[in-house]
């Protein structure tokens, strides 16, 4: 599988000095479907390698979509200020922002921010005032996200082409677990220019969150990726942060998404903290690596099994079943 070639060159960048044409040919493939080819690019950063001049590229295009993220949170910085309330950066545009490990190389495309639920409307209101629109005219779809979403629906700046998605916290309210929203805001570290990140365990918990506790794994690769960078760089800082980040995983009711995160990050990419497998481990590691030489995913049993599981956790039976529905009638 071509995604556990990617996988093993992130984790060690000198094997793709054993790498055949049509191993590179794959690994680059693999590596832009699963947006980690900046990722991949920064790792082998002053190797010699035959894909010297894509990889610069790769390289100088991530750097771009760094500045260019960097300018729409403070773009959104600006029209939220007067609002006196706090906003927290989420993913690929905090990571930057705090100047993380995790942040090198990667991808970047919506601007993800939470506040507290009590002031959405008026981050709406000052969002659409200043230039954003309404991704989901359909009244289905709009009425859905705001009744059982952990965002507003998607906005997008008219004149700018960036999206900014709004959450109020990190999983569905009709999702299993129940994060504490009220304490990662609390706990959120500032930047100092009147913007905040999680703290350092609450970023691996989001991640976490994320992959194993409401996607269907698309794009796991790299939310994979994330924590093993995240997990690295801060228990280098803290020689206790996975205990730490244990107990923390626990307050958000997400010990198994964070426990299965870390098994799988020390299987895939060697990461530390990693417990001892479990037997559905295997299945997770399939669905995460399943690209073929051609960067196409494969294994679509297991691609359809985790896309009806995303949405199994997202809604109770009853409302799923409604949902799906719904959405069939509208095809």
């Amino acid at each position: 599988m071509s995604g556990a070639l990617v996988a093993a060159v992130l984790a060690d960048p000198s094997r793709s000095e054993m790498l055949t044409p049509d191993q590179w040919n794959a690994l680059v493939a693999a590596a832009r479907a699963e947006q980690l080819i900046g990722s991949v690019a920064t790792r082998l950063e002053g190797l010699r390698t035959p894909a010297a001049q894509l990889l610069a590229d790769a390289r100088a295009s991530a750097e771009q979509a760094r500045v260019a993220a960097l300018w729409e949170a403070e773009a959104a910085r600006r029209v939220l200020a007067p609002l006196g309330i706090p906003v927290v950066l989420l993913k690929g545009t905090a990571f930057v922002a705090a100047g993380l490990d995790a942040g090198r190389g990667r991808a970047i495309g919506d601007l993800d921010i939470l506040v507290p639920r009590e002031h959405l409307d008026a981050v709406e209101a000052a969002l659409l005032a200043a230039g954003w629109e309404w991704v989901k005219p359909d009244p289905y779809d709009d009425a859905y996200y705001r009744c059982w979403m952990h965002e507003l629906p998607p906005l997008i700046h008219r004149e700018r082409d960036r999206m900014i998605d709004v959450h109020h916290t990190i999983l569905p309210p009709t999702a299993r677990p129940t994060p504490d929203a009220s304490l990662l805001i609390a706990d959120a570290v500032p930047l100092g220019n009147g913007l905040s990140v999680l703290c350092p365990q609450d970023m691996v918990v989001h991640a976490a969150a994320h992959l194993f506790a409401d996607g269907d794994l698309q794009g796991g690769l790299r939310n994979l990726w994330d924590i093993d960078r995240l997990v690295r760089e801060f228990v280098e800082r803290d020689a206790g942060f996975v205990a730490s980040l244990t107990e923390r995983a626990a307050l958000h009711d997400l010990s198994a998404a964070v426990a299965r995160a870390l098994r799988l990050a020390r299987r895939i990419y060697g990461t530390p903290g990693g417990g001892d497998p479990v037997a559905s481990d295997a299945l997770f590691a399939r669905r995460l690596l399943a690209r073929d030489g051609w960067g196409r995913l494969s294994h679509k049993g297991t691609e359809f099994g985790f896309y009806v599981r995303s949405h199994w956790l997202r809604m109770p039976p009853v409302m799923l079943a409604r949902h799906l529905w719904t959405k069939f009638r509208k095809k």
